[in-house]
């Protein structure tokens, strides 16, 4: 649903974002940004599901970007990366990754406007699972049988989420629902091919950097959109666009601090954390409850998600043992 790293991304922190010395002492601390972040996510998406009532996807994409970058400066100057941090030898990359997130970030703000806050939560949750097939097939990643299980248990947990909305097999579900359901789904996928992309920009480029230019580029994206059809925002809807972009800025912000104090694959299952805040604030203020097909299939995804975090944390362990044998040996 949105433009963050999924829980399951691989278990490396991002350039510029690497675990320092206090990873060992203060994993709590990474947890608690972790988490601190996720809730500030499903604020963003509190406001941009209020926004959608009357605001355009396009209208407020613009603006959870473009505001976004308020935080993301600020942050960059206090950490001295200005301007070090705006230079960039893969414009080609940048733009790419910006045009599939800013694609991914206005299916997501699609769904929101059409599926209660839960349910379109936990379709995004299908990202991790895509982006682990196309780490095969882009990366050449190995996926072994017991891979192939953990992600074929969460497809089959995303299918019995989508049931109820696939108006072609019940009666029960509307075509608002369907196309909000479809549109979760897709942008789920491109949110996959946004972790494969910034997967291999990482290597050269820091994690603000590649930030910075993504909230630039959905920010030219959601501007083009004006012709067809802004609002003019109302002081309530101001409120809430500008809030979806500072709540998403200081979002990513948490999450970057998040990796200086514990790893990767330590803060990745506080991911799924968002579904209880999703469920509580979806009931709170939308008076939205989820389904039994949603409660059963998130537990399914989440559990395949799991499966597939804890496995890769397996292996880091046995790869770093091999490389310390081997370093002894020469």
């Amino acid at each position: 649903m949105s433009d963050q790293p999924g829980p399951s991304e691989k278990t490396t922190a991002p350039r510029g974002a690497e675990p320092a010395g206090d990873a060992e002492a203060g994993p709590a601390r990474g947890i608690l940004l972790k988490v601190g972040s996720v809730l500030l996510f499903t604020l963003m998406a509190v406001c941009i599901k209020a926004a959608r009532v009357e605001a355009p996807a396009g209208e407020t994409v613009f603006f959870r970007s473009f505001f976004a970058l308020i935080p993301l400066l600020a942050y960059m100057a206090f950490r001295r990366e200005l301007p070090a941090a705006l230079k960039t030898a893969n414009p080609v990359g940048h733009v790419t990754r910006g045009l599939v997130g800013v694609t991914a970030m206005g299916l997501g703000f699609t769904a929101l406007g059409l599926l209660p806050l839960p349910e379109a939560t936990a379709i995004g949750y299908a990202s991790p699972i895509f982006a682990t097939l196309l780490a095969a097939a882009v990366l050449g990643e190995t996926i072994r049988a017991f891979r192939i299980i953990a992600v074929a248990t969460g497809m089959v947990g995303v299918l019995i989420i989508l049931w109820p909305k696939l108006t072609l097999l019940t009666e029960g579900a509307t075509s608002g629902e369907a196309l909000g359901a479809l549109a979760a789904l897709i942008g789920a996928f491109f949110t996959a091919i946004a972790m494969i992309i910034v997967r291999r920009m990482v290597a050269t480029e820091r994690a603000s950097t590649i930030v910075f230019y993504f909230s630039i580029t959905s920010s030219v994206v959601g501007l083009a959109t004006a012709p067809f059809g802004w609002i003019n925002p109302s002081p309530e809807m101001w409120a809430y666009l500008i809030g979806a972009g500072l709540l998403g800025g200081v979002g990513q912000i948490l999450l970057t601090e998040a990796y200086k104090f514990a790893e990767a694959s330590t803060i990745a299952p506080f991911d799924y954390s968002s579904m209880i805040f999703a469920v509580l604030l979806g009931w709170s203020l939308f008076g939205e409850i989820p389904g039994s097909a949603t409660v059963a299939g998130s537990a399914v995804v989440v559990a395949a998600g799991v499966l597939i975090i804890w496995r890769e944390r397996q292996l880091g362990i046995e790869r770093g043992k091999a490389r310390r044998a081997g370093a002894q040996q020469i």
